[in-house]
């Protein structure tokens, strides 16, 4: 077997290889990219408002509703919910326009709720 044959023997199942892996990556559908529902920080909201409206709004328990009150407290901000961008902007506007609702939840009008980009690290 001369050189050059050898070398085509052994660039074939490279090729095909290569070809195959084009092939899989075409199958695969891209994943859409996601977003993070920001809930920020104010002083006019109490830890029960976040609660019921994470519970209302979301399904979130009142255990997981109290830690993103915690959060929101300490932090200034909290990330409530990741998904589509559509879906995202649907439970952002939901917040916004949640309003003051139960008097019993002493709060004044809705609270502030942004979308960010995921970042992909």
């Amino acid at each position: 077997m001369s050189e050059q044959q050898a070398a085509a023997a052994v660039a074939e199942p490279e090729q095909a290889e290569q070809t195959r892996r084009q092939l899989d990556r075409r199958k695969k559908p891209k994943r859409q990219p996601r977003y993070h529902v920001v809930l920020w920080d104010d002083s006019n909201h109490t830890f029960q408002y976040v609660m019921v409206m994470m519970k209302e709004l979301f399904g979130h328990p009142h255990t997981q509703g109290f830690e993103i009150a915690e959060t929101v407290h300490k932090q200034g901000r909290a990330i409530v919910l990741t998904t589509t961008l559509e879906h995202a902007e649907l439970k952002r506007d939901q917040i916004r326009a949640y309003g003051s609702g139960d008097v019993a939840l002493m709060s004044k009008g809705s609270m502030y709720a942004s979308i960010e980009a995921e970042s992909r690290t």
